[in-house]
């Protein structure tokens, strides 16, 4: 068997080591462009800002290793031309001599991954413009940052821009991000990524949403960027964010199956439509593990499994890939903010019926020191109660509560599993009703019918005539703070006495702060005849769908 794989990092690298753990007699060739066959993406922006010190802690593996230890043929600085899938040989380019060859397989692995976009705009290719995908963007960026830099632009508000963000910020550089939409971290709902805009005010990062760059301008001082909103931003650097295209030229031209946005077809045991050619990670089209719609994930961990799987099978094991549920997660300063699953937006697009819960538990017991709040989204089958997907966002606590949601989603757990879920508690690490069980229990009486909800939005989007009587059933101190507006404040320890000032012939919408009392007052007023719902998560959850002051 001779093995050529073209790309190394996650998927090819995990597939080349993988290959050859299967078959020591095999010939394995791994190709890749650039100097450094493995490194670590997701460390870049933490190294340009000294989190990181070691440039040589990003280098996951070594060719020198790879070479020594895995007796892989490994060719760094080797750009792989053309594939000749009917003589089964690629066209290879030396980048050093210039020198081009021709190198025959039996199978090949496309780990091609996918390149930062840089829009068609002009002064895109002006000094001190930069993507950041490997380790020579973050040492050119590193440079110049080093030399002085006071004011920088993040063109894209996704997960890199913000984790690049956080790192100028702590260096004292001026940051702005610019988001083309109307919210930061697209794949999540955007109530979600609310305390995270919050957070970036904070630090004193400037966020200007819907607004996107149009041409960069050389001045004296470094640079302007031209926002289509007539701003004019100065900086001495700007960085491109706005998404990710698949390195998919080597497949297209060789006449292999894409997908509508690019991404390489491939089927559940990662086969292209070549059966001699295989391919993984960023380049590849997958499918949504929950949705079950072709999707693209640009994600380390999937490019990983996909890299294994498409070695077992070339070496004749038969592994299905299982599809993508993108779990993914994002530090910002003190918050984090993580989703695993489908989105409300992706269900609604895929016409998926959906409930949804919010809840907004502390991350350990609220009697012991340090307790921090996060805010849980759930999303559920409405008749199943299947867990559909799940957004977190707060401080400690939240990655951990994204992680057993990942595995409740692949396992096809229900929001019922989720009441009954045994996790470990000590006051110092959880509750005796974890945040996990919680979301369960309010999921759980929704589906039973012992906690009718309605989601805020809808409340308040219902015609004046049709909204139902607002009662918020916190202290008087609460409501007087910040409430519902339109809103009726009887404390719920009150309630019981005061049933005759509620309508008899109208809708009740109770809430309290994050749903606990509003629940117990909604049982409360049906028990007494009254019709009653909870308004799903109380008025935190409505503070979500707040736009943030300007």
């Amino acid at each position: 068997m001779k093995l050529l794989i073209v790309g190394g990092v996650a998927g090819g690298a995990s597939a080349a080591a993988r290959s050859r753990r299967l078959s020591e007699d095999a010939e394995i060739v791994l190709f890749e462009r650039g100097p450094d066959v493995s490194f670590a993406n997701c460390g870049l922006p933490y190294f340009i800002g000294g989190e990181i010190a070691e440039r040589k802690k990003l280098l996951v593996t070594t060719p020198e290793l790879l070479r020594s230890r895995f007796k892989l043929d490994v060719r760094t600085g080797s750009s792989v031309e053309s594939i000749d899938r009917e003589a089964k040989k690629v066209r290879v380019r030396d980048l050093d001599s210039g020198r081009e060859y021709d190198e025959t397989y039996d199978k090949v692995i496309l780990a091609t991954g996918a390149a930062p976009f840089r829009p068609s705009i002009p002064g895109v290719d002006l000094p001190g413009v930069f993507t950041l995908r490997n380790l020579q963007d973050t040492d050119h960026i590193k440079e110049r940052v080093d030399r002085g830099v006071k004011q920088v632009v993040l063109l894209g508000g996704g997960f890199i821009s913000l984790e690049l963000a956080e790192n100028f910020v702590r260096l004292g550089i001026s940051t702005t991000v610019v988001e083309k939409n109307d919210q930061i971290l697209t794949p999540f709902d955007k109530e979600m990524t609310q305390p995270i805009v919050e957070e970036l005010a904070s630090r004193g990062v400037k966020l200007l949403l819907g607004q996107s760059a149009e041409a960069l301008e050389q001045t004296a001082e470094g640079l302007v960027v031209c926002l289509d909103s007539g701003k004019r931003l100065p900086a001495q650097l700007v960085i491109f964010g706005i998404g990710v295209r698949p390195e998919n030229k080597l497949a297209v031209d060789a006449g292999l199956e894409v997908g509508p946005r690019g991404g390489i077809r491939v089927n559940d045991h990662l086969r292209t439509s070549d059966p001699n050619i295989y391919a993984v990670g960023d380049a590849i089209e997958v499918k949504d593990a929950v949705a079950g719609d072709p999707t693209q994930v640009p994600l380390a961990g999937p490019a990983n499994r996909q890299g294994r799987i498409a070695a077992d099978n070339i070496f004749g094991r038969s592994v299905k890939y299982r599809g993508t549920q993108g779990t993914a997660i994002v530090g910002v300063f003190d918050r984090t903010a993580a989703m695993t699953g489908a989105s409300e937006k992706v269900l609604r697009r895929a016409n998926r019926p959906f409930r949804k819960v919010y809840v907004h538990p502390t991350h350990h017991a609220g009697y012991y020191p340090g307790a921090e709040a996060m805010t849980l989204k759930l999303l559920f089958d409405p008749t199943t109660g299947q867990v559909l997907g799940a957004q977190g966002v707060g401080g400690s606590g939240v990655d951990k509560r994204i992680d057993v949601l990942a595995v409740a989603i692949q396992a096809g757990m229900t929001v019922f599993d989720l009441e009954e879920m045994e996790l470990a508690y000590a006051p110092q690490y959880g509750s005796a009703k974890d945040p996990i069980n919680m979301a369960g229990f309010v999921a759980g009486g929704l589906l039973r019918g012992d906690h009718p909800q309605v989601d805020v939005e809808a409340a308040l989007a219902a015609p004046t005539a049709e909204r139902p009587f607002l009662l918020d059933v916190r202290t008087p101190h609460d409501f007087t703070s910040g409430h519902i507006p339109g809103a009726v404040n009887i404390p719920v320890d009150d309630l019981r006495s005061r049933l005759g000032e509620l309508p008899r012939d109208r809708k009740i919408a109770a809430y309290c702060q994050v749903g606990q009392r509003g629940y117990l007052a909604t049982r409360i007023l049906l028990q007494a005849g009254l019709s009653a719902v909870n308004i799903g998560g109380g008025y935190k959850t409505f503070k979500l769908f707040q736009p943030p002051d300007p």
